[in-house]
Order: structure tokens, then C-alpha cells, then sequence
């Protein structure tokens, strides 16, 4: 009988890895919100309206790993069914979910769902994954809650990190997630992350294994 080699079981292991992400396995769910002025200041092409939206907006619902928070993505799921997106939740979703970038909304729900939703579909199906989402955003709004702690835009102010999360961990009861875009060297508030459990219902404290600088000064702009 053959014995199994420590590189072999590495390798296999990598492999089984690899395809149970593929299939859609994951431990929770990422909720992320964007500030649409940090997208359209780094994009190499201006967004379709000169001023962008100044209020945190849904950027996508992510099944997660610890391991891997990018995965798992493109599953095998059901493709974007526009007709699942029923008229009453479309007007919702064109305020909490717009394409702040190209204006096209509908494509932008397609390639959320095609990327991450396929891959909870056996908890949730795509209308409920657009329910879900526009339901987490309306919970909390983060752009109320940095406002009543003195946290707006500003074009040279600066912020420490835990500046920013403590009032939104005082509003939410959980910790959440920073990511940052660089402009140069300036490093910009981009996304505003809320963990949940498996079944997407309970929030839960995100671990930070990822995100703005700690040891940088935070810009909103």
C-alpha cells in the first residue's frame, strides 16, 4: 500500500479547499456599504453624475470565510432572474443599492448576485437576497449615525479608526469593518462592513483581518 506523501496531502487539501469554496460553503455573511464620493475619486473614469451620492449606499451581501473573506464567489447557482426582482422592491433597491458609478443598477444587482448571491442561495433565494440587503441597510444608517458624532465629509479633516467605528458599535451593539482607498497618499474611508451569521439574520462582530490602516489617519471626503 502506498503511503501518502506530506506534500501529497498538502496538495490535496489545498484542492479540497479550493472546490468546497467553489460550491458555495461558507461561515458568514459581510455586509458592506460604500461612500459613493470614494469610488468616483478613484475610478480612472468619472461616474455617470458629476456629484455622487452623499449617503452610504449597498455595494453587496458576501457569503464569507474566515480564511478567505473573497470567498466563496461565482457558485453554481440560479443566473439574475430581472422578473425575481419584483416592481416594489426595485424602487427600494434604486435608493439603497444604486450603480453610483455607471448609473446602471440593474447590471450591478446582476453581478452582485452572479458573484455572491449564487453562492447562499440554498439560504437564501434572490428575491430574499435583495430583501435581506435593503433591510440591513435600512437598520442602521451609518451616515446618520458618523453624522451625530461629528463625522461628515470634510476636505482636510482626519479621523483615527476607532473614531469612527466606536459610534457606529454604540449604534449597532457589534463591531464593524473599515476599508480604505488610497489617493495618493491620502487614505480614504471607502466601505463600512456588518457581519451576520450563516442564516444572515443576527449581526455579529466582524474580525478584522483586513481593512484602512490602523496606524493612518482616515480622510471622508
Amino acid at each position: 500500500m502506498l503511503k501518502s506523501s506530506p506534500a501529497f496531502l498538502v496538495l490535496a487539501f489545498a484542492f479540497f479547499l479550493c472546490f468546497i469554496m467553489s460550491t458555495g460553503s461558507y461561515v458568514y455573511f459581510q455586509f458592506v456599504q460604500q461612500w459613493p464620493p470614494t469610488n468616483c475619486r478613484v475610478r480612472n473614469k468619472p461616474c455617470s453624475k458629476p456629484r455622487p451620492l452623499q449617503i452610504f449606499t449597498i455595494h453587496g451581501l458576501w457569503p464569507s470565510n474566515y480564511s478567505n473573506p473573497r470567498r466563496p464567489s461565482n457558485c453554481a447557482g440560479s443566473p439574475f432572474n430581472f422578473t425575481k426582482v419584483y416592481p416594489h422592491m426595485r424602487s427600494k433597491l434604486k435608493i439603497s443599492w444604486p450603480d453610483v458609478e455607471s448609473g446602471n443598477d440593474t447590471k450591478f444587482w446582476e453581478g452582485e448576485w452572479n458573484k455572491h448571491g449564487t453562492c447562499s442561495e440554498e439560504r437564501l433565494n434572490q428575491m430574499q437576497y435583495f430583501e435581506r440587503s435593503h433591510d440591513m441597510w435600512m437598520s442602521y444608517n451609518i451616515t446618520e449615525i458618523l453624522k451625530n458624532a461629528s463625522i461628515v465629509p470634510h476636505p482636510t479633516q482626519t479621523w483615527k479608526y476607532s473614531d469612527i467605528v466606536s459610534p457606529i458599535k454604540k449604534a449597532t451593539g457589534r463591531t464593524p469593518l473599515l476599508r480604505c482607498k488610497y489617493d495618493k497618499s491620502t487614505q480614504l474611508l471607502h466601505e463600512v462592513v456588518f457581519c451576520f451569521e450563516y442564516n444572515a439574520l443576527k449581526q455579529i462582530d466582524c474580525n478584522r483581518t483586513a481593512g484602512c490602516g490602523n496606524q493612518q489617519a482616515i480622510s471622508f471626503q
